[in-house]
């Protein structure tokens, strides 16, 4: 899919987002390697810590669906600049290796990034087990 469509299916899914406490609604679209797509917004809790990031919950729908290679990752939010996922995000994504990361606001500004550069030396178990 063209990395414009997904930036406006980002910015249309984000309006489902549940954000009554902070007002900030962020919406994400996953492409995986097998060309489809999984959608994710914040949803936000009284009891904040048990909120989600719209990017976990595209990643964790996909992998819930046995989709576990992903090919890139779409976020929106209505920021001055592009947004840029939480450390929290940044690790599960590294989970899933090295895709294309896209960053982008409503206005139009896009960033493209990739998780390696999002989290350099990121934390893997599999790799030093000790």
């Amino acid at each position: 899919m063209k990395v414009s469509n997904l930036i406006e299916k980002a910015k249309k899914v984000r309006e489902n987002a549940y954000a009554p406490y902070s007002k900030f609604k962020v919406g994400a679209v996953l492409e995986t390697e097998s060309g489809k797509i999984y959608t994710g917004v914040n949803i936000e809790n009284s009891s904040f810590g048990l909120s989600m990031c719209a990017e976990r919950i595209a990643i964790f729908k996909a992998v819930s669906e046995g989709e576990t290679k992903f090919k890139r990752l779409v976020i929106v939010a209505d920021t001055r600049d592009v947004v840029s996922p939480c450390g929290a995000c940044r690790q599960v994504m590294s989970e899933f290796g090295n895709f294309e990361v896209i960053l982008s606001n409503v206005k139009g500004k896009m960033e493209v990034t990739n998780v390696e550069e999002l989290l350099p030396k990121a934390f893997d178990f599999r790799k030093d087990p000790t």
